[in-house]
């Protein structure tokens, strides 16, 4: 079972920026995403990439502002979030799916703990 640890979070005004990390204790042929949940929301799909690195897909939400990424040698996936708003508060987590990328949460096996992201106005 592939344990992942998310880290990078933080406080951030408006306009900022945060890069989190997700680091994996093995090696991960698999598609990886970010989930966030706000505080009395339902979790939801930020962003995923699959096993090359080659195929990114983001939510609407926040498309243009947000890049994922991966280090096959490092075992880790990024999420550098750019132009950060209040709304991008959240806890964010990451998960490892499966062979293709997915933006649902139950086609992931894996979860990291999360990290907080705070977006001051």
């Amino acid at each position: 079972q592939v344990q992942l640890v998310e880290s990078g979070g933080g406080l951030v005004q408006a306009g900022g920026s945060l890069r989190l990390s997700c680091a994996a204790s093995g090696r991960t042929f698999y598609a990886m995403g970010w989930f966030r949940q706000a505080a009395g929301k339902e979790r939801e799909f930020v962003a995923a990439i699959n096993w090359s690195g080659l195929e990114t897909y983001y939510s609407d939400s926040v498309k243009g502002r947000f890049t994922i990424s991966r280090d096959g040698a490092k075992n880790t996936v990024y999420l550098r979030m750019n132009s950060l708003k209040p709304e991008d508060t959240a806890v964010y987590y990451c998960a490892s799916g499966g062979t293709v990328i997915s933006t649902s949460s139950g086609e992931y096996k894996n979860w990291g703990q999360g990290t907080q992201v705070t977006v001051s106005s």
